[in-house]
């Protein structure tokens, strides 16, 4: 049995190993979402503006070469943020970003994935990010009331005048990717999942069998007896319940690409660390289980 430890290396993202997108471009496995350096509702600026400037930085230097933003944060201040932050881009940085949702107001989200609200958005997007292509676009979120296969051929018709590199999709089930991938390449797919919040884990499988790549989101949810148990294991390794949720994560697929946010830069040093642990077999498998008593 492996010894159980919370020692781990420097903190770098790099540890992680690395993913492939659409046999282009390689990233760390280990990312970085940004949607929290925003304001609270996830609208206007954050508090600290200097503060958040400095943990995308920070991000950079452990690192992080994958950061995941939409023009709905905010909107459009993460965008704006990133580019004050790190433009010029270092070559290997992948800017990941999104549309279909409009923001009426804080904590408030309509959908929108229409032809003319994606160009728009795109076009947007490309001007806050300081970027002549962005290289891998994402759909938010399907429309209710707009054809999905309509918001898919706007994507492709993008990524054919180089406004796009690469496509992806979140908030989506295997019936989505499926349709999409008869539209354009998909490249990766950001559902809601962690260790005891399971519901996407036959997207998950498909992703890996396509090579695609899949971006968890919220990797923290949890009930209470997962909870429990994800702080047992922590305690036992001397470490953060986020950093064994992170490392649930990584061992759980190889392509699985994580984007934990935070607006701290001791909270997002604590992510990284994350890049190296590695868990035993029984921690895995006991976590793994425990999807099975959550509600």
């Amino acid at each position: 049995m492996k010894e159980k430890t919370g020692k781990v290396t420097s903190p770098s993202a790099a540890n992680a190993g690395t993913i492939t997108l659409g046999a282009e471009l390689t990233v760390n496995r280990l990312g970085f979402g940004a949607m929290r350096l925003t304001g609270e509702g996830v609208w206007g600026p954050p508090k600290d503006r200097a503060a958040a400037v400095a943990v995308l930085r920070r991000a950079i230097e452990l690192g992080v070469n994958f950061i995941d933003t939409a023009d709905s944060y905010g909107p459009n201040v993460n965008e704006e943020l990133i580019a004050e932050a790190l433009a010029p881009y270092p070559k290997e940085l992948v800017i990941a970003t999104k549309g279909g949702w409009n923001r009426p107001g804080p904590n408030q989200w309509t959908h929108d994935a229409s032809p003319a609200h994606l160009r728009k958005a795109v076009e947007g997007s490309l001007k806050r990010l300081r970027l002549d292509r962005i290289d891998v676009y994402q759909l938010h979120v399907p429309d209710p009331v707009v054809p999905f296969d309509a918001s898919l051929e706007t994507l492709c018709n993008l990524q054919s005048e180089g406004k796009i590199r690469l496509v992806g999709l979140s908030n989506v089930t295997v019936e989505h990717i499926e349709r999409a991938r008869k539209i354009v390449p998909i490249v990766s797919v950001q559902n809601r999942y962690g260790f005891a919040d399971r519901e996407w884990d036959n997207v998950v499988d498909y992703c890996e069998r396509n090579g695609i790549a899949f971006i968890p989101w919220f990797p923290l949810g949890a009930g209470t007896v997962a909870g429990k148990l994800l702080e047992r294991i922590a305690k036992d390794r001397r470490v953060k319940p986020i950093q064994i949720a992170l490392a649930w994560l990584l061992k759980r697929s190889p392509v699985m690409l994580p984007i934990p946010g935070t607006s701290s830069i001791a909270h997002l040093e604590e992510n990284v660390q994350a890049a190296s642990l590695q868990l035993t077999e029984e921690e895995y498998v006991e976590l793994t289980g425990v999807a099975e008593l959550v509600s």
